[in-house]
């Protein structure tokens, strides 16, 4: 039991630090405008409707790859790629040892609570499958 209170513990550290460290960063950096009000003048309002929707899809593209880029040269991953790989597993681990711990609680009287909380565990793990994915392609 006190194995299961320290691994809890730890992920919970883990995640205190990914989101210590994600709300640091600053994500609207390559989305902010260059010091212009924010209040529309006619012309702008005017092309922006000229152009559609699409008029500033590139642009729009070239902000998201460069927010894409500074988020993966801030996570190293080629680097920490090791410790990332250990820190997913682990959580998988005790996303497995929760499940258990949940399927072993239902109450039969009132089984849905439960079930929606092994779903909810479910989806986390194949979150971390994901991300996983993301790691080993990104060496």
């Amino acid at each position: 039991m006190n194995n299961s209170i320290v691994n809890l513990f730890f992920i919970i550290a883990i995640c205190l630090v990914v989101y210590l460290l994600f709300r640091n960063l600053d994500f609207k950096e390559g989305m902010s405008t260059n010091g212009s009000s924010t209040t529309p003048t006619p012309t702008t309002s005017t092309t922006s409707t000229s152009n559609g929707i699409a008029g500033s899809a590139q642009n729009y593209a070239a902000n998201i790859k460069s927010v894409t880029i500074k988020n993966q040269d801030v996570l190293l991953i080629s680097k920490y790629r090791t410790d990332y790989e250990n820190t997913i597993l682990n959580l998988y681990d005790l996303i497995n040892s929760m499940m258990l711990q949940t399927a072993l609680n239902v109450d039969p009287n009132n089984p849905l609570p439960n079930l929606q909380q092994l779903t909810q565990l479910d989806s986390a793990k194949t979150a971390l499958n994901n991300v996983m994915k993301y790691v080993d392609a990104s060496h």
